[in-house]
């Protein structure tokens, strides 16, 4: 496996480099300070892709929040969606609050609106989205064609880097990177 995964990186297509990620973080910051600066957000973190962008764009965001996460894949280290597997809910009550999920990157859609879905039955007055990635295509979950906050658009290929993962592998990678090929 690690054969693979170096070749992947070897071969990989560098889309967005560690400076223009770090650039649309600080973009997605300003916009989400200027509509939720006094809202009271609970800041979610989907886990595990969204972890590097949610702690670049927390330490840019000036004003009380409070954090937690979630953990829930379609994924679980392949390379194509099934069934949405809930590992961990939040722990902090969401009812009569603004919610802000962050996520890595947003494709079909269909991880987003299952926890969209939730965070309104558990009583949230609103949810935003903040994805680092938008991924141009059209099998857009129709409940969800964009985010409120969006880093970047890229093409409707497979992407590493920046939390997101190859195979578990490669969340690490310091930009946003396609495998080649795709």
């Amino acid at each position: 496996m690690l054969d693979e995964v170096r070749d992947v990186m070897k071969h990989a297509d560098c889309l967005f480099s560690q400076e223009q990620v770090r650039h649309a973080i600080a973009k997605l910051a300003t916009e989400i300070k200027t509509e939720l600066a006094h809202s009271n957000p609970v800041f979610i973190c989907v886990m595990n892709g969204a972890l590097v962008v949610a702690g670049e764009l927390l330490t840019q965001l000036d004003f009380p929040l409070q954090v937690d996460y979630l953990h829930a894949s379609r994924y679980r280290e392949k390379l194509s969606g099934g069934q949405l597997q809930w590992k961990a809910e939040p722990s902090t009550d969401l009812a009569g609050r603004t919610v802000l999920i962050v996520d890595d990157i947003l494709d079909e859609g269909d991880t987003l609106v299952k926890i969209n879905q939730y965070c309104r039955q558990q009583g949230a007055n609103r949810v935003y989205n903040a994805v680092l990635i938008d991924k141009n295509h059209d099998r857009r979950h129709k409940e969800l064609l964009r985010a409120d906050f969006t880093g970047l658009d890229a093409p409707d290929r497979y992407l590493f880097g920046y939390g997101m993962d190859y195979k578990g592998y490669l969340r690490n990678a310091p930009g946003i990177f396609a495998v080649a090929g795709t």
